[in-house]
């Protein structure tokens, strides 16, 4: 079975039907965070955070939409392997850094006598 198929963003009317006031203000959101008006972050930087976010959060369909919105808006391929390299290195340090809870834990553990 694919999980991920080029065609699944069709399945979306099952969830704009079954809540209809909750898809249409998620959409408005993300419109105006997207593409709203006044913005301070110019739409390239935009879409390129949105990678970075698509890739950590490994959502293969934002992945692809905001990867070529950010070649409309101007990014070069250079511009995004930086972005690649700067999720990559940003998520490794994630988990170095909740590595500090597991040896706190560990610690803990290590104090705590066995039940």
């Amino acid at each position: 079975m694919t999980y991920h198929e080029h065609t699944d963003h069709q399945y979306a009317k099952h969830i704009r039907a079954g809540a209809p006031e909750a898809f249409k203000a998620f959409m408005a959101w993300d419109t105006q965070v997207m593409r709203g008006g006044d913005k301070a972050v110019p739409p390239k930087w935009t879409e390129l955070m949105a990678v970075a976010v698509a890739l950590t959060t490994q959502c293969a369909y934002c992945i692809e939409a905001h990867t070529k919105a950010a070649h409309a808006a101007g990014a070069t391929q250079r511009e995004l392997a930086e972005t690649v390299m700067i999720t990559a290195a940003l998520r490794a340090g994630g988990g170095y850094a909740h590595g500090f809870m597991a040896m706190k834990f560990f610690d803990q553990a290590e104090r705590t006598p066995a039940p």
